[in-house]
């Protein structure tokens, strides 16, 4: 009995060894990536974001996500109980439809389903998700339908699950900046602030202000400051600067 279970716990250890590495994927928000500890999300692996109110820009910033995910190759898969995406807007943000789908589950039980068979599938390259609701049992079989397609999953979670158990490697609060300011000349946006709430064994971090470009989604600091100062860290918030 002995000698079996060393062949298989032998075998267990070269099937492992014979995985690929995950790879880490540029999250879309350079400012964002700056604060990750492995300076972007893993593939195989659940995101969540936690909008804190409307206009959040969460589901942008997590379609930005996934953009990245695609860009080797691997379809992505929209799991839209709700039916709000909107082609038009998500082509001008440069995403790939035609290598997109798009899942109308009628329930919750069919969305969780659609959510953990695309994270499965080892063609899907990202997922993108808004569940309402999402018991412990079931975000841990998420996880491992990540974990074993190599997927990465993104949820756009409301307020409220802030609260709930999470199996996601990353979790961040999205939330309309308070301290946003009228649009600078040349520049259209709104300004959100991210707050990384967990991400591996680090917890709780102090917000970052980035500003969603209108026209293109493409996200940047809303306060950039001069390389040469940002090296130096002596560099004055532009807020204060301005007579």
């Amino acid at each position: 009995m002995n000698h079996k279970i060393l062949q298989l716990r032998e075998l267990l250890n070269r099937k492992e060894s014979e995985k690929k590495p995950y790879q880490s994927i540029f999250s879309g928000c350079l400012p964002l990536d700056r604060l990750l500890p492995q300076r972007g999300f893993q593939q195989g692996s659940l995101v969540e974001w936690i909008a804190g109110g409307a206009g959040s820009g969460a589901s942008l910033l997590a379609m930005q996500a996934a953009r990245s995910a695609c860009r080797g190759g691997g379809t992505l898969v929209l799991v839209d109980r709700a039916q709000s995406f909107y082609p038009p807007g998500a082509a001008a943000c440069q995403l790939d439809l035609q290598n997109t789908i798009v899942v109308l589950p009628a329930g919750e039980q069919d969305e969780c389903w659609a959510l953990e068979q695309a994270l499965r599938c080892p063609d899907v390259a990202a997922v993108v998700a808004w569940p309402q609701r999402l018991t412990s049992h079931t975000f841990r079989r998420l996880q491992l339908a990540a974990e074993h397609g190599g997927s990465l999953g993104l949820l756009v979670r409301p307020a409220a699950a802030r609260n709930e158990s999470s199996w996601a490697s990353v979790r961040m609060l999205v939330s309309p900046s308070p301290r946003a300011e009228s649009p600078r000349v040349g520049r259209q946006g709104w300004q959100v602030g991210i707050e990384l709430l967990r991400c591996g064994g680090l917890f709780g971090t102090k917000p970052i202000e980035v500003e969603i470009d209108d026209q293109t989604g493409e996200v940047r600091d809303a306060y950039p400051r001069p390389l040469a100062a940002q090296l130096a860290g002596t560099a004055p918030d532009p807020r204060k600067a301005r007579a």
